[in-house]
């Protein structure tokens, strides 16, 4: 151990551990947008606004004039 470093944690060794530990705390939060959605997780999201919005007016214009 490091005269200089008053812990007892191989320093080295919890480097080592946390590459293998799998995903970062930004892939992390990435993962869980693009999985769960929630607020503030447009950034993520590969949907088509327009194209869903498109569809919401077309189905909206169908309940009110059925066939």
């Amino acid at each position: 151990m490091d005269k200089n470093n008053n812990s007892d944690v191989d320093q080295e060794a919890m480097i080592n551990q946390s590459r293998k530990s799998g995903l970062t705390y930004n892939e992390a939060k990435a993962y869980i947008a693009q999985t769960t959605g929630g607020r503030g997780t447009h950034i993520y999201s590969d949907t088509d606004v327009e194209a869903v919005k498109q569809k919401n007016a077309e189905s909206m214009a169908n309940k009110n004039n059925p066939s």
